[in-house]
């Protein structure tokens, strides 16, 4: 077995290790080592995947008005769904012909400029006309990234049903504003909570109902702040929260926002699991720098995966095996360098193709074998002509150069064994889900060679500001859905906002969206959909590890201020430090107390 090697990545000059096992990956699989880090390939995979940026325009084929993820003015055509999944045209009608005179990427950007493309990807959905990556659902608007959803708004939830403002919230109903939950009923303003009912603002609380503005409680009921209340003294100052509206809700979420610093954190977030490491990951094992992942098994480097064994740097699918630097959709097996590929297997180099295999270079093909650069090859001219285009990208290969704001140009080089070089995405950086991962300024954007795009004018005449939004959902009338809303984050009168977060400026109120609030007796947000959604987004971790030592000394936590937490029972290291070491996604500087496992489980199980 060949040794662990330490390289410099190709973008970030960092240096980074190939470990054994992952030499052995790629020998079985066939590619050479990766040059880039796994933290810029993430990113670099990221910047091809837009779900979140919708835009008005016109179907090329039918000509009907479209919402689609795709803006007005990109080089190749977009099709609406029912057009593109029709008989009425043909991917294999773009064919071209391998140009050994031009680099493997160029001939790629090429044909991509050509081929049309799906205004949104969804199947299964009724009435899911604004949501985008999404199956199996009905009645849902703006949701991103889910499956077998109901009457859901806002967010990424996934087997729910009447939830708004959610992100990777699972076999839920009636929940608000919650992430990363499980099995939760009628639970708002929660984080790593499950199989709980009626929750407020709460932190890692299982089994558990009535609770308060809590951290890490079992099998609790009608408990504030983690103390104890009689049911008719709660439901007191439940009804005194509510009756407040918006004011009590701030309230809460500032004293809840300290109290949960109180309290020490497990280090991950891993059930039933062996030889893992990352955070939310479930019934898997023999994983490495995972998150959010079930039944994983032999991977490493992997983001929001289902079902999946022996893939690295695979993102955003279900039931993969044997890939390799690939994002999206379901069903594919060794597949590499590619893009929403479903129910596809051993290809390379492709981009949103469907029940196909044996492809190289092509996109947009539906149930097709042995084509490269969307032409049709016979089985033996394949496998002849495939392993000279790979010798040809080696010796001719694609050189991006990159000039940063300081006019200095730095060179990166794309031979076989590397994904899409990133102007070869068809979006701007900050049009996709590498903005929200790895949050970045214009100028920043661009001296790392992605493109970026400056909002387009909205002109929103704003009939509601955001501070003449009534506090209470009582005072609420149907009006309101006539009314333009200012987002917080966009002050009247200022062309900057106060967030890098997409802000939209204004935003609506729909008619299933009020009628949730007044079912819920929950106040209106202040914000726009997309500054919801990145606020969430900022509660999480980040996707990244770092190497810690428990923080309990025996008797208490570490002293870190007001914030040092006094031990409630004797731990197995006795009244000594806590020897135990571990890689977690809680940064060193951060204000939460980490422990360990054992020591977590002392306090908190």
């Amino acid at each position: 077995m060949p040794h662990a090697e330490q390289k410099a990545c190709q973008n970030c000059k960092n240096e980074f290790t190939i470990e054994p096992e992952d030499f052995s990956f790629y020998e079985k699989i066939k590619v050479p080592p990766p040059t880039w880090c796994p933290e810029c390939r993430f990113q670099r995979r990221m910047s091809v995947r837009n779900e979140r940026s919708l835009y008005k325009r016109v179907c090329d084929l039918c000509k009907k008005d479209i919402i689609s993820m795709y803006s007005a003015g990109k080089p190749f055509p977009v099709y609406c769904k029912d057009c593109w999944w029709s008989d009425k045209w043909d991917a294999a009608e773009y064919q071209t012909e391998y140009d050994w005179n031009k680099t493997f990427f160029k001939q790629f950007r090429e044909l991509l400029e050509k081929v049309p493309r799906p205004n949104l990807i969804f199947s299964n959905a009724v009435n899911c006309d604004y949501c985008n990556y999404f199956a199996d659902g009905r009645n849902c608007y703006l949701c991103f990234g889910s499956i077998e959803v109901e009457n859901c708004l806002y967010g990424s939830p996934y087997q729910s049903k009447d939830c708004v403002d959610t992100h990777l919230v699972r076999e839920s109903e009636l929940c608000y504003q919650s992430i990363d939950g499980d099995k939760l009923y009628r639970c708002f303003h929660t984080q790593d909570c499950s199989n709980s009912i009626n929750l407020l603002y709460c932190f890692d609380c299982k089994n558990c109902q009535e609770c308060i503005g809590c951290v890490g409680l079992r099998n609790k009921s009608y408990h504030i702040f983690n103390q104890s209340y009689s049911k008719e003294e709660y439901n007191k100052k439940k009804e005194k929260i509510f009756g407040s509206g918006t004011k009590g809700f701030e309230e809460i979420e500032k004293k809840f926002a300290r109290f949960k610093l109180e309290f020490p954190h497990k280090y991950s977030t891993i059930l039933q699991s062996h030889k893992v490491s990352g955070d939310h990951i479930v019934n898997s094992k023999k994983s490495q720098f995972c998150f959010d992942v079930k039944d994983l098994e032999d991977s490493k480097y992997c983001v929001r995966i289902i079902s999946a064994k022996d893939i690295y740097d695979t993102n955003y699918c279900e039931y993969p095996e044997l890939c390799y630097e690939h994002i999206g959709y379901w069903k594919n097996n060794s597949v590499k360098f590619t893009n929403t590929l479903g129910e596809s297997n051993f290809s390379s180099h492709s981009d949103f193709c469907v029940g196909s295999s044996s492809l190289f270079a092509c996109i947009g093909l539906r149930s097709k074998s042995y084509c490269i650069l969307n032409k049709q090859y016979t089985k033996e001219e394949y496998e002849k002509l495939v392993p000279r285009i790979i010798e040809h990208m080696n010796s001719m290969p694609y050189i991006s150069e990159i000039r940063n704001s300081k006019s200095e140009i730095r060179k990166i080089v794309y031979k076989y064994g590397e994904f899409f070089p990133p102007e070869l995405s068809p979006f701007a950086y900050n049009e996709t889900i590498a903005q929200e991962y790895f949050p970045l300024t214009k100028e920043q954007a661009q001296d790392q060679g992605y493109s970026w795009k400056d909002p387009e004018p909205r002109n929103y005449q704003i009939t509601l500001k955001t501070e003449d939004i009534p506090d209470h959902i009582k005072d609420v009338n149907d009006s309101i859905l006539k009314e333009i809303i200012q987002c917080d984050h966009w002050p009247l009168g200022n062309l900057v906002s106060k967030c890098n977060e997409q802000c939209t400026q204004a935003f609506k109120i729909i008619k299933p969206e009020l009628e949730f609030y007044r079912k819920m007796n929950l106040p209106l947000p202040r914000l726009c959909p997309n500054c919801r959604h990145y606020q969430r987004i900022k509660q999480r971790n980040p996707l990244k590890l770092g190497h810690r030592t428990c923080e309990c000394e025996g008797q208490k936590s570490k002293a870190k201020g007001p914030n040092q937490y006094i031990n409630t029972t004797e731990h197995s290291h006795g009244p000594s430090l806590c020897p135990n070491e571990f890689e977690t996604s809680y940064a060193p500087e951060r204000q939460e107390i980490v422990y360990c496992e054992a020591c977590y489980n002392a306090e908190i199980i």
